[in-house]
């Protein structure tokens, strides 16, 4: 602990002051740090024609715990994180409301894993294209950011 003394004229000596404000600033300003989250290998699967729902793919990589809260695209009228599973010899998916992405891990989104959907598409996505997604990110003290990406589309084929 550190006490504090005047001088003989009541003034605190500037040593005894600036360790003070050292004190003051460590112990009552909260230093945190915003999540850096970065995207790579982007990709989306290419569609038919007639077909209005298709996957998007990408390993995401937080400086900081944080989660993906929500996903949008112009391309899409509504764009969902899905998780995949085997159940029963059957594979199932359905929407998760967050994706917690950990500190310093790679959280790959991949086809049969946790995957990005887009729903009700604008037009049909086509080998080449490039499909805009927008992910908002809320770091563990609640503040939110957004991430835009463009994911290539690749063949029906791909994984």
């Amino acid at each position: 602990m550190i006490y504090l003394r005047p001088s003989a004229r009541g003034h605190l000596r500037p040593s005894a002051l600036s360790a003070f404000c050292v004190l003051f600033a460590t112990t009552f300003i909260p230093l945190t740090t915003q999540a850096e989250v970065k995207a790579s290998n982007a990709w989306v699967r290419a569609t038919v024609a007639a077909q209005k729902s298709t996957g998007a793919f990408l390993t995401l990589t937080s400086s900081e715990d944080a989660k993906v809260v929500a996903a949008s695209s112009p391309a899409a009228a509504a764009v969902e994180i899905h998780s995949s599973a085997m159940h029963n010899g059957v594979m199932q998916m359905h929407a998760v409301e967050k994706l917690d992405l950990p500190a310093g891990k790679a959280v790959e989104l991949k086809p049969g894993g946790y995957h990005v959907m887009l729903l009700g598409l604008a037009k049909p996505v086509a080998v080449g294209d490039k499909v805009p997604l927008v992910f908002t990110i809320e770091d563990k003290g609640g503040k939110r950011t957004t991430l835009e990406v463009a994911a290539q589309a690749r063949p029906l084929s791909s994984r």
